[in-house]
């Protein structure tokens, strides 16, 4: 899958481990370069369903949106870059055909 930065800050943090481990420690930049590689490597986000890190749908406010958890209650979302997103006919986004998306943040939204 393809994957963009929203923020050149948080794509230079991801592709120098070094400095992500200064910024954000050992843990939360071993489990979010496992998830990057998890996205890199699907070819969309469906296959993605199953794997460790729980991704899931965001609602409400951040609906669009989708996150996997880092460590707890830190959390990774990211965005579809298909516009419009693809749904069925119930309203429910369609993950097969979701093939690229923006990381947007970082962040404990609880």
């Amino acid at each position: 899958m393809e994957i963009k930065f929203r923020h050149k800050k948080l794509g230079t943090l991801a592709n120098d481990p070094k400095k992500c481990r200064q910024k954000m420690g050992e843990r939360r930049t071993t489990l979010l370069l496992k998830r990057l590689t998890d996205l890199q490597d699907v070819d969309n986000l469906e296959d993605l369903r199953h794997l460790p890190g729980r991704y899931h749908e965001l609602k409400a406010s951040r609906k669009g949106q989708w996150a996997c958890d880092l460590d707890h209650p830190y959390r990774l979302v990211f965005a579809p870059q298909e516009s419009p997103i693809p749904i069925d006919e119930n309203g429910q986004c369609v993950w097969f055909e979701i093939v690229a998306v923006e990381i947007i943040e970082i962040v404990d939204y609880h």
